[in-house]
């Protein structure tokens, strides 16, 4: 997660769903039916403003036709049965997934499947930094449309240069596991917004708007200034930035080198990063509360050489990633689900397709 500063990230798609039948209903009315949810959707397109859709998901859709409507895309009313499986407000993407859908809906019925993969990320972005208050970037909806393995550089916001990784990770022997550690993401928007309004404040210093534009050795330079000016916090973000935006390229590499030790080894890197430099492991003025942490402990004694595990999205809570060498994978599970609960490890599979029409 460092496209909200410009940088590079290497993301995937994974076999959890939001699926949807959907069709025009001739009004300019959007009802939308979510499977499990009591309270059917209903947005007003004659009515879009933050003032009528102030929270939720009503407000995220109202923020989407917003947003399509802003970067010159049509909308109208339609009707929809959607159901999911993607773990709600665990950092696994459910919003984005869930946009994303809304995007291939309005894509088809709407605007003749003009709109890029960019265009829908945009979207999606508008409506969480807008009717959300998330100072999110682009990466969770890119990844969700695109699907598969995916680099994106985000230097230019407008135009994110995209390209598809080709990997196997079931014949090299990995399995990728997803912890739930049953922390729920909700209330920590504050937290998660102070990231990169840090990175930001370090970028102002050099009259710069994202740390993209900062050169490193600049940043390391002025360290002194820096720790006094945005505190210590926001400079150590900044190193993380830094050295992720370059780990990125090294795990690509790696990847398409099919040197599988390499790329475990900077996934490992990343993740300590993660933890003691960016500092989204668990919230700071919460002593009582840190199951990410228990969660990458209880990962590390397990795996030992037999993988590596990280905190997976934005963190603070949710979810942690690992990618589990197969003759492990049972143990793991099990080691886990001990100490979260039954089914909170997802063995899970990197899915080919992202956001897409099954049937017309």
């Amino acid at each position: 997660h460092v496209d909200h500063n410009g940088g590079k990230v290497i993301a995937g798609s994974i076999n959890l769903d939001t699926i949807g039948a959907a069709a025009p209903n001739g009004t300019n009315v959007i009802h939308i039916t979510s499977e499990g949810y009591r309270d059917e959707i209903v947005v007003d397109l004659d009515k879009i403003s933050r003032a009528n859709y102030p929270k939720g998901t009503f407000a995220l859709v109202a923020g989407m036709m917003e947003g399509a409507k802003k970067n010159g895309f049509q909308a109208a009313g339609f009707d929809a049965y959607v159901s999911t499986n993607v773990i709600a407000a665990a950092g696994v993407s459910s919003s984005a997934s869930f946009e994303m859908l809304i995007c291939v809906i309005i894509d088809y019925f709407f605007n003749d499947s003009k709109m890029t993969y960019t265009d829908y990320a945009k979207i999606g972005q508008y409506a969480e930094n807008v009717y959300w208050d998330k100072a999110s970037g682009m990466m969770d909806q890119m990844a969700c449309a695109i699907g598969g393995m995916v680099y994106i550089d985000f230097e230019n916001e407008e135009k994110p240069q995209v390209e598809k990784i080709d990997v196997d990770f079931e014949k090299a022997g990995l399995t990728l596991c997803i912890v739930d550690t049953k922390g729920s993401h909700a209330g920590l928007t504050h937290e998660y917004a102070q990231i990169p309004v840090e990175m930001k404040q370090i970028a102002a210093h050099f009259g710069k708007n994202v740390l993209r534009e900062v050169e490193e050795k600049d940043f390391y330079a002025a360290l002194p200034v820096l720790c006094k000016e945005s505190g210590d916090r926001a400079v150590l973000r900044a190193i993380h930035f830094f050295a992720e935006d370059e780990r990125v390229v090294k795990e690509v590499n790696a990847l398409r080198a099919g040197d599988w030790n390499r790329f475990l080894k900077l996934v490992k890197e990343s993740g300590d990063s993660s933890y003691k430099y960016l500092q989204n492991v668990y919230v700071s003025h919460d002593t009582v509360n840190e199951p990410v942490a228990i969660a990458l402990a209880v990962s590390e004694r397990t795996l030992a050489d037999k993988g590596v595990c990280r905190v997976h999205g934005g963190g603070f809570a949710g979810t942690i990633q690992a990618f589990v060498k197969e003759a492990a994978v049972l143990d793991y599970k099990n080691a886990m689900e001990a100490v979260f609960g039954a089914d909170s490890c997802h063995v899970l599979k990197i899915r080919r397709y992202g956001g897409i029409r099954v049937i017309g």
